[in-house]
């Protein structure tokens, strides 16, 4: 594994803005409101010839044990530990205050390497806060502007020498296969955080009765049964009319890229709330983005009746999301455990279906059983023929079919050959594109 580096600090000293800086693009969301970083977020970051694991961390003094801010200085306490080298980040401009004196107090008690950096320092203003980080105790600050990429060289110069220190064989990446990538999406409050920290087996996201507490896309390397996956757990979706706070609005496109980017979507359902239709508009991008699906419904330890409610649920969710087929479907309660088992084998069939590739010679055959059971209609009297099928793509699943008039083939045909193709090759779950292309087959000679 790679040299593992902590950014830690109390809020908008400009951590997240050190993190997108570190990793070249802009993952982390950055807002002049404080505290918007709250589960830590992890990338692969390189400095010069260095390459390393950075971890941007919520900035948070001391609080009570049961609210949001106890939950998420654990997740930093806990970066704090899993990392190698902390950089401890201050505003040279507004000083030191007495939060930072807490988390270098909690450094010091760590008993880590830190390098103290102080951020903001363009302009006369940062020079008097320059010199009051003295004070903290980790020596000589470096002078820094993450926002505008000033002294990243002498971060450089600090960092290699402590890399050097370190044992050789931590550097070094081991070759594995990429990782398939898995997002967790769905409403606020439905419990996604807590589907994967009962994954991983650890409290590793934020939990808690809040509505909204993750509002950036956190992804984590994780293993089951000898496959690796980066699981990516994201903001709740509200109905677009209600999303008006602009943090809301950046979590919202953070959780859009994060379906974009991923290979399995899991799309977490209220058990007790189903298909209200924000559940519909986000089963509707994942379709659009061609993204392997599997459905969860969560909190099934709620249910009176589980077994008839379960079949209730699945003729629910074939009659609102067609465009799947017989989506899977998982029941479970991610609080408690029960039917986690169930999950990530429908997750991998997911993922095998969607990178599937069908010979051509078995599309025709199948193409040529369903038009002698159900031809096409005629158009101006003269009957469509669908003359020869491919496979083109996959991830997801793509067709041609060459036809003699592809504009007058009506949607209602090309709907009944895509759930054929479901139902014959083993496809359900899984968005299929059809494309119709003019003329025969451009393989005959």
């Amino acid at each position: 594994m790679p040299l593992t580096v902590a950014i830690i600090g109390r809020p908008n000293v400009g951590k997240s803005t050190l993190f997108n800086r570190l990793v070249g693009k802009r993952i982390a969301l950055v807002d002049d409101q404080p505290g918007v970083t709250r589960d830590r977020r992890e990338g692969e970051a390189t400095l010069g010839d260095l390459a390393f694991r950075i971890v941007d961390t919520a900035g948070l003094e001391e609080a009570d044990d049961e609210d949001l801010g106890a939950r998420m200085l654990r997740q930093t306490e806990s970066a704090i530990d899993l990392a190698h080298i902390c950089l401890f980040l201050v505003d040279a401009r507004a000083g030191i205050t007495p939060d930072d004196a807490h988390f270098a107090k909690l450094l010091r008690r760590k008993d880590k390497k830190v390098v103290l950096v102080a951020n903001k320092c363009e302009g006369e203003r940062a020079e008097a806060g320059l010199l009051e980080a003295f004070s903290l105790g980790f020596g000589e600050p470096i002078a820094l502007s993450a926002e505008h990429g000033i002294g990243l060289e002498t971060l450089y110069s600090t960092l290699a020498p402590l890399f050097d220190e370190m044992d050789p064989e931590v550097g070094e990446e081991e070759d594995e296969e990429r990782p398939i990538r898995v997002a967790v999406v769905g409403r606020p409050n439905v419990g996604k955080s807590t589907l994967i920290n009962q994954l991983i087996g650890e409290d590793r996201l934020i939990t808690g009765p809040e509505a909204g507490i993750t509002r950036d896309s956190i992804d984590l390397r994780w293993e089951w049964q000898g496959r690796s996956f980066k699981l990516f757990d994201t903001a709740g979706m509200r109905r677009r009319a209600k999303v008006t706070h602009k943090l809301e609005k950046l979590s919202v496109n953070d959780t859009l890229r994060a379906i974009r980017f991923a290979e399995v979507v899991l799309v977490v359902l209220d058990a007790t709330a189903p298909f209200e239709h924000q559940d519909l508009h986000i089963l509707d991008l994942v379709e659009r983005e061609g993204r392997a699906l599997v459905c969860v419904a969560n909190k099934w330890d709620l249910m009176e009746e589980p077994d008839g409610m379960l079949r209730a649920f699945r003729e629910r969710l074939h009659k609102d999301v067609p465009q799947f087929g017989e989506a899977r479907l998982v029941a479970l309660s991610a609080l408690f455990g029960q039917g986690m088992k169930k999950l990530m084998p429908q997750v991998v069939d997911a993922h095998e279906q969607w990178n599937k590739r069908i010979d051509t010679a078995p599309l025709n055959q199948w193409l040529n059983d369903v038009v002698q059971k159900h031809p096409p209609p005629a158009s101006k009297g003269r009957r469509i023929r669908l003359r020869y099928m491919t496979q083109i793509n996959v991830r997801p699943p793509t067709f041609a079919v060459f036809t003699s008039k592809p504009k007058n083939l009506p949607a209602s045909y090309r709907r009944y050959l895509v759930n054929e193709l479901r139902s014959a090759f083993d496809l359900e779950g899984l968005p299929i594109r059809l494309m119709l292309r003019k003329g025969d087959n451009p393989y005959q000679n």
